[in-house]
Order: C-alpha cells, then sequence, then structure tokens
C-alpha cells in the first residue's frame, strides 16, 4: 500500500469528521431552498396541467437544474463565509459520491423528453417520477458516507417509498392513481424542507447528527 495515498485518504476522513458541523449548517439552507423550489414547481405542474410527458419532463428537469445550482451558490456562499476552500478533497469526495445516480436520473430525464414523447401514456409521469426517487435516493445514501448519518436515513426514505409503490403497483396489477406532480411536491418539496426545518432546530443539540 503506498503510504501517500494511505495518510491523504485518513486526512480526508479526519477533515469529513471535523466538518461534519459545517456540512449540516450548510444543508439546513439547501434543503429549505430545494424543498421551496419543488414545492413551486409542483404547483406550477398543477395549476398549469402540465400533464404531458414532455412537458412533464422539462418542467422537473430545469426544476433539478436550478436546484443543483442553487445548492453550488449556497454550499461556496457557506464555504468563504467560514474561510474554507470549497473545493477542497472532502467536497470531491461527496461530488464523486453524488454524481453517478444523478447523472443516470438525467439520461433517463433526457430520453424521457427527447424519445419517448407523449405516446407512452399517463402512467409513464409517475414512473419517470418513481424512478427519479430511487436515483436521488441512492445519490443522498452514497453521499451520506461522508456527510452527517441523517442523510443516509433520508436516502433511504425515497428508495423504500419508491420501491414501496413499484412493489404495490406490480402486486395488484393495475395503474396506482397518483398524480406525479402532487408526489414530486410531496418528496422533492415537502420532505426537503421538513429535513431542512429539522437540521435548523436541531442543530445546537445533536450537531455530529
Amino acid at each position: 500500500m503506498n503510504p501517500n495515498w494511505a495518510e491523504e485518504n485518513l486526512q480526508t476522513i479526519r477533515t469529513l469528521m471535523e466538518r461534519s458541523a459545517i456540512y449540516r449548517r450548510a444543508l439546513a439552507p439547501i434543503m429549505l431552498f430545494a424543498g421551496l423550489l419543488g414545492a413551486a414547481a409542483a404547483a406550477a405542474g398543477l395549476a398549469f396541467h402540465l400533464d404531458s410527458i414532455r412537458a412533464f419532463g422539462v418542467l422537473w428537469l430545469n426544476t433539478a437544474v436550478v436546484a443543483v445550482a442553487g445548492a453550488f451558490l449556497i454550499a461556496r456562499r457557506q464555504a468563504v463565509k467560514d474561510r474554507e476552500n470549497f473545493w477542497s478533497p472532502p467536497t470531491r469526495r461527496v461530488a464523486q459520491a453524488l454524481l453517478p445516480p444523478l447523472t443516470a436520473g438525467m439520461c433517463v430525464s433526457l430520453v424521457a423528453v427527447c424519445i419517448v414523447g407523449n405516446d407512452a401514456g399517463g402512467g409513464f409521469n409517475l414512473l419517470l417520477a418513481l424512478v427519479w426517487l430511487l436515483f436521488y435516493g441512492c445519490a443522498l445514501h452514497a453521499a451520506g458516507f461522508f456527510m452527517p448519518r441523517g442523510i443516509r436515513w433520508l436516502g433511504w426514505i425515497y428508495i423504500g417509498f419508491a420501491c414501496a409503490i413499484l412493489c404495490f403497483s406490480a402486486v395488484v396489477q393495475a395503474d396506482v392513481t397518483i398524480n406525479a406532480h402532487w408526489l414530486m411536491g410531496f418528496f422533492f418539496g415537502g420532505l426537503h424542507l421538513a429535513y431542512g426545518a429539522y437540521l435548523y432546530l436541531t442543530e445546537k443539540k445533536n450537531p455530529a447528527a
């Protein structure tokens, strides 16, 4: 084993443990921002009846892009405020953990918008939303190994609910009548807001959670 490689990884682990509280402080505004954005997107989809596959995909794909950009800016502002190097080795670890599942979800979105079109039937929106929940849950769980442990539990919530709905639909052999905008609004809006509020309320009580 290369001693330099082992020392670098040990230092990265120590830095991640030391910065757990910093990541927690950055997560709270990121989660609230993502929650407000998700709730607004769901409201727009319901109000303007963006129910075609292409309209649904474009709405939520653009929402995801804005959410990622906003999270980047919030995290960078937090790093500048704390006089931390933003693109540090720990940050790179988190980005590397998030990248594969988020990229896979992006590819699924592009296929749905550009190739599938509007001929797959109304149930495709729900299926697409569940696939996004699965990929996003996997991304949170992967990033949770380098961040506060609550992120892994949040990831399991997304994965568990998506699998439960998919399995229920398969067992009853019928379409599950859930509006995909409501589903997205609950998970990407309400759940983000709830977790962001939890981080704010418990920051001083349990900073390592």
